[in-house]
């Protein structure tokens, strides 16, 4: 039985407002958000914040969440879009340039530049780091679900296919098909 049938139960008590049901979600969902959230983030009190902010989000929406999906991959649809918006406010604040950034770990060096790298050069790098995220967000959901597993969850292709309970094949397929995919959709975004 996959932990999603299992959540099946838990979730619909959560959504009637049993908060002991949304807690043992949380429990059994806090290290692999936390994990996949640090992964992006690279600051642990940043992925501490944004796993307590999707938590919060997760049990405010759960009233919509369809039980035809996978509990995890909505969870992680919040967690990505939290990451996202994360990083919208830091490249905001980042490049207001009246309040500069505090920062022990020389971040501010590497956010300007010496003249001949270019101010913009930062700036690039984000961009492309919100293009790929995009482009990862607009896949559909099997695809997307998969490549996230991989890449910013570093699970081999076994893994996968345990938590998503897929034979192996299909799981090498799918993430073979969202590369394809992600390379024709940035290829695209380049040139618009």
């Amino acid at each position: 039985m996959s932990t999603d049938h299992s959540n099946t139960a838990l979730v619909q008590k959560a959504v009637q407002g049993d908060r002991e049901a949304f807690n043992k979600i949380v429990q059994r969902y806090r290290g692999q958000i936390y994990g996949f959230i640090f992964r992006m983030v690279k600051n642990r009190e940043e992925a501490e914040d944004l796993v307590q902010e999707t938590f919060i989000k997760a049990y405010r929406a759960l009233g919509s969440f369809n039980t035809e999906y996978a509990f995890s991959t909505w969870l992680y649809k919040i967690a990505t879009n939290n990451c996202i918006d994360h990083f919208r406010k830091r490249r905001l604040k980042t490049y207001s340039l009246d309040k500069p950034i505090q920062s022990k770990d020389g971040e501010l060096a590497r956010d300007f530049p010496d003249t001949a790298q270019g101010p913009e050069t930062g700036l690039i790098s984000r961009e492309k780091t919100l293009q790929i995220q995009k482009a990862i967000n607009s896949l559909p959901e099997k695809y997307k679900q998969a490549i996230l597993l991989r890449h910013a969850r570093d699970k081999s292709y076994e893994e996968i296919a345990k938590e998503l309970d897929l034979p192996l094949g299909t799981v090498k397929v799918r993430i073979f098909r969202a590369r394809e995919m992600l390379k024709k959709k940035l290829k695209e975004q380049l040139r618009g």
